[in-house]
């Protein structure tokens, strides 16, 4: 193995990332160099996936929920099979599998990680602090309607609420009701109306004002 003072540290650290100091981030800063030195991955690699995230955003999930309200067949896709439909639109969340999950008046969908915070950061952004929090993530599969509540979003006793468990290999994505009035929207005016918490649904209703 090559010794400690060889590892090139100008490219270790990111100027958004500080130097690590608790135990716990060394055994993460000393995994990645065994994993560059082990060829999983290069250094250049990492940089690009960095880009890439930093760029990332609920815009991009927004795109698709804009399609799939004005384009009934992109819609069918996406439901069926969440991970090759995105591509159509430029998006790739590989290796992962994605499922999305339809929100109908019937319907309420809900996303949550119980055992970590597993996310599709490359189409809803960087994940809430509250996503990640363990009272999300224990009370929401317990109690979710209470939980939604807390949120804003107060469901009749005749709404279904279905709490979908994320996991390393697979992320969800919530596809939001049109709301009214939007018939003659283009898709760049309905993309804008996505929020975050919609795309997780922790929102349900969307506003067009």
């Amino acid at each position: 193995m090559t010794g400690h003072d060889d590892h090139d540290h100008g490219r270790t650290f990111q100027p958004d990332h500080p130097e690590p100091t608790s135990d716990a981030a060394l055994v993460g800063l000393a995994l990645r160099e065994l994993l560059i030195e082990g060829g999983h991955y290069t250094a250049e690699e990492e940089l690009a996936v960095i880009a890439e995230m930093q760029g990332a955003s609920p815009e991009n999930g927004g795109k698709i929920v804009a399609r799939a309200w004005t384009d009934p067949e992109y819609k069918k896709r996406l439901l069926i099979n969440g991970k090759d439909s995105i591509k159509e639109l430029g998006f790739d969340l590989e290796p992962y599998e994605f499922t999305v999950m339809e929100n109908t008046d019937q319907v309420h969908n809900v996303i949550v990680c119980t055992l970590c915070s597993c996310y599709p950061r490359a189409l809803l952004g960087m994940s809430p602090a509250w996503y990640k929090s363990r009272n999300y993530r224990s009370r929401v599969v317990r109690e979710p309607r209470a939980v939604l509540s807390e949120f804003g979003v107060d469901l009749s006793d005749d709404v279904d609420v279905r709490v979908h468990d994320s996991t390393a290999e697979l992320r969800y994505m919530v596809l939001p009701q049109r709301p009214a009035g939007t018939d003659n929207w283009s898709e760049d005016d309905l993309a804008a109306l996505i929020t975050r918490d919609s795309l997780i649904g922790t929102q349900r209703d969307l506003s067009t004002k």
